[in-house]
């Protein structure tokens, strides 16, 4: 089990600390719900652990392989609704893979992304849409 205390700063503005290794993130309210859009918001590290989890997941799975995974990037557009309550609707994930993957690694990389934890996660009513980028 992993715990993170995340603290109310004021000014709609939150500190997370991650109790093993101390890391902290803060957040603030986006400029559309109230608040100055100076850091992730809550719903923006959504997206962001989304696109973590997929290249992370894909980077064991390279390793496993032999294949250079390294400057694969993950893009991650988050779209918010507000019927029947705010919250995140959609999340549109471009993943960029480098020059050099064979062939037979397109699949299975896609699978583990697809897979992740994170996306396995998510409340099904989130639509996620995966797109690739091969560099050849």
């Amino acid at each position: 089990m992993v715990e993170v205390v995340v603290e109310y700063a004021g000014g709609l503005h939150t500190q997370a600390r991650h109790a093993p290794s101390g890391a902290e993130i803060e957040t603030d309210a986006p400029t559309d719900n109230h608040g100055r859009g100076e850091r992730f918001s809550p719903t923006d590290l959504v997206a962001g652990a989304l696109g973590s989890c997929m290249l992370t997941v894909m980077g064991i799975l390279a390793e496993r392989h032999g294949w250079r995974l390294d400057g694969a990037t993950a893009r991650v557009q988050k779209e918010m609704v507000a019927d029947p309550v705010r919250r995140i609707g959609g999340l549109a994930v471009a993943l960029g893979f480098p020059a050099g993957l064979p062939e037979e690694a397109r699949a299975p990389l896609l699978r583990a992304a697809e897979t992740c934890p994170v996306n396995q996660s998510l409340h099904p009513d989130i639509q996620v849409e995966l797109t690739a980028t091969w560099s050849d």
